[in-house]
């Protein structure tokens, strides 16, 4: 451990700033003097431990406490000795040396403590330009560290309706030991709703192969939640994914852009006609536009999301504004009719036959949209044993959307797989060039 003149001098290298404390999700800090040892407070984009002295090892985590500072390695990052807090902002990650290393096991009060803030995502969030069309994406933590050997980063796809702020519970505890990126597929969240675009899947996974060679440029973990999911399954089976794909999280993956997929069962079967007829009304303007209206209205969201939701909990304000809010947008309508209404692309059962990749399958086991016990539940149910690629888990009593329904059991589920791993070489410098 470094002396005080060394923690003295580390400070001197990078003075610390006037002491603030941003709003937190945890409690409202009116005065300095709200502030105790040994509390938890979020500061900027970092979670702070309040002590005499603070060393933050990893970006979004709990703070471990020390007697001295032993070095001030962490960009941007207050150590201030002997005083009564300490607040932590845009904080670098110091990543394991080892890619496979173990991930450190979150308790259900930390889950709570590692959920950002909506408002925090947005101001966060970056635009990228695709095909003259503006795409909001997130990086986080602000700015990768360029230290080798490094574990993949993570991209996170959001499902029909939702953003990148749908990730809030999980983007914190993933950053402990990766660099995670979401983004918001054309038609949702903060990115553009161009008039006259045909949404389809193939589009959404060309966005996805673009972003990862353009922006991310590193070999990734694709992570996405129903249409997410299959945007990324799709992206998979281009050529050459492996330059680009590391592996796979499916979350409840649909079975197309919409209920029209062509699959065997008698469910949909029966709804077809119903489901060509409602097209038809949405080829309406007038009756489109009024059913959007309904639909988007705050207590039909909510009423929606709590049915796909296990826990009813975590339907919360919050949530229904990630709905809510690009909804209002200018372009919202005609993409909202393009993708219903639109081909639904192709399905898991033709893809993954094409896919070699690690892929770890995730589902909610109360999923009305894509249950367990429908075509696309009963294939990926039938897949552990024939394909050793290929694991899947069942989470009791969660729904559509288990990355924000209960963050505690994807976790518990996600993060020693990711570990697990292969440790392949970083091979960045063999991507396509970006043009």
């Amino acid at each position: 451990m470094a002396t005080a003149a060394a923690a003295a001098s580390a400070s001197a290298a990078s003075p610390p700033p006037h002491l603030f404390l941003k709003s937190t999700s945890l409690f409202s800090i009116k005065a300095q003097a709200d502030v105790k040892k040994g509390d938890i407070v979020l500061a900027g984009t970092g979670i702070a431990g309040v002590a005499t002295a603070v060393s933050v090892e990893r970006f979004g985590i709990r703070s471990k406490v020390i007697e001295e500072v032993e070095s001030l390695r962490y960009g941007g990052t207050s150590h201030i000795q002997g005083c009564k807090y300490v607040i932590a902002r845009n904080i670098q990650p110091v990543r394991s040396s080892s890619i496979s290393a173990p991930a450190t096991p979150v308790t259900e009060e930390e889950e709570g403590i590692l959920s950002l803030d909506v408002s925090e995502i947005k101001e966060m969030c970056r635009s990228w330009l695709w095909r003259g069309h503006k795409i909001n994406y997130l990086i986080y933590p602000v700015g990768d560290d360029k230290t080798l050997p490094r574990p993949p980063p993570l991209l996170l796809v959001h499902g029909f309706g939702a953003s990148v702020a749908h990730w809030r519970r999980n983007i914190s505890v993933l950053s402990r030991s990766y660099t995670v990126y979401a983004i918001d597929l054309l038609g949702f969240g903060a990115s553009d709703k161009p008039t006259g675009f045909a949404y389809s899947m193939e589009a959404w996974s060309q966005l996805i192969l673009d972003f990862l060679n353009e922006v991310i440029r590193r070999p990734t973990v694709l992570i996405g939640n129903s249409v997410g999911s299959l945007a990324c399954l799709i992206a998979a089976t281009e050529s050459s994914p492996r330059s680009l794909i590391r592996g796979l999280v499916l979350l409840n993956c649909a079975g197309g852009m919409n209920n029209k997929a062509i699959v065997d069962d008698w469910r949909i079967k029966l709804l077809l006609p119903l489901l060509w007829f409602f097209d038809f009304l949405l080829s309406q303007r007038w009756i489109a536009s009024f059913l959007f209206n309904k639909v988007k209205q705050r207590d039909n969201i909510r009423n929606v999301l709590t049915s796909v939701y296990g826990n009813k909990e975590s339907v919360d304000d919050d949530l229904v504004e990630i709905i809510r809010g690009p909804a209002n947008d200018e372009g919202a309508l005609d993409a909202f009719v393009s993708i219903v209404t639109g081909p639904p692309g192709p399905n898991p059962v033709q893809l993954i036959p094409n896919i070699s990749l690690p892929i770890l399958v995730l589902w909610g086991d109360q999923d009305p949209f894509t249950p367990l016990d429908g075509p696309v539940g009963k294939y990926f149910s039938s897949l552990p044993g024939k394909v050793p690629s290929i694991s899947l888990f069942v989470l009791d009593g969660v729904g559509h959307c288990p990355h924000d329904d209960r963050p505690d059991l994807v976790h518990e589920r996600l993060l020693p797989w990711l570990a697990q791993l292969p440790d392949l070489q970083d091979d960045t410098n063999n991507l396509p060039k970006a043009n």
